[in-house]
């Protein structure tokens, strides 16, 4: 642990707490201190102050049997009140709710952060296809069908960044050739839909559509997701391109 101490000499309480929340994700819910020092590298004694710091404040509760932690509910209250997605998710719930009740499939509300699609809300359609992503999960943009909307819209140097970076391929069916997602997302701002097409997991298939504000500018993205073998997902375009376009009418666009 000296390499630790090292590292985090002269460091910010806020950087050390910081580092210790971005230890959670999907993959690791649940971890023990032990496990928290060696992805934060910090001494297990200012992990073990900080995570308890953490636990009394409610950003962190004691996993069962307490030997471990998990993110607590607090920072679940603090995320809805942030003002990019709350009105975002209060207005898109009426509309994803009717959506999913008329195509019984899951319904997803995703937002751009970085470089990656985050998801701001979920429905889960009565036995729809499993999915990978989830409320608060992120996904990358180029193999999803709300990550296409959202990199279609999405500063030109945003594309050219992921491309610089390698694009990764999740399925044999995954768009990674420059000059093919160009045309594809070409397409999407065309048409006013993207789909994917086992491109983030087999046996998955996914159409969606741009969400707009006031000034026209794309604000988020909402799709389907239905399991391969249903036909081809486009045909569920004309109802996800009318729930989006609800939504932005809603949000106060005047986009047609």
């Amino acid at each position: 642990m000296a390499g630790g101490s090292t590292q985090w000499r002269g460091r910010s309480v806020i950087s050390k707490v910081v580092s210790l929340l971005d230890a959670f994700g999907p993959e690791a819910p649940e971890l023990s201190l032990g496990e928290l020092a060696r992805i934060t590298g910090l001494p297990v004694s200012t992990t073990y102050r900080l995570a308890s710091e953490l636990v009394d404040w409610g950003g962190l509760e004691r996993a069962a049997g307490g030997s471990g932690y998990r993110i607590g509910v607090r920072l679940w209250e603090l995320g809805a009140l942030a003002p990019r997605t709350a009105e975002l998710r209060e207005v898109a719930l009426p509309y994803m709710q009717d959506l999913g009740a008329a195509t019984r499939e899951n319904v997803h509300l995703a937002v751009r952060d970085g470089h990656e699609a985050l998801y701001v809300d979920t429905i889960a359609g009565r036995a729809a296809v499993p999915t990978r992503s989830r409320r608060g999960g992120r996904l990358p943009l180029h193999a999803t069908g709300v990550g296409k909307v959202l990199l279609a819209h999405a500063p030109d140097a945003l594309l050219q960044e992921l491309l610089d970076t390698g694009l990764q391929r999740f399925t044999p069916h995954t768009i990674i050739e420059p000059a093919r997602l160009r045309r594809t997302l070409a397409e999407a701002r065309r048409t006013g839909l993207a789909c994917a097409r086992e491109e983030m997991s087999p046996g998955s298939r996914s159409v969606a559509s741009p969400v707009t504000g006031p000034g026209g500018e794309v604000v988020a993205a909402l799709g389907l997701v239905v399991r391969t073998g249903k036909g081809d997902v486009r045909r569920l375009g004309p109802a996800v391109r009318t729930a989006a376009l609800s939504i932005s009418r809603s949000l106060g666009s005047r986009t047609r």
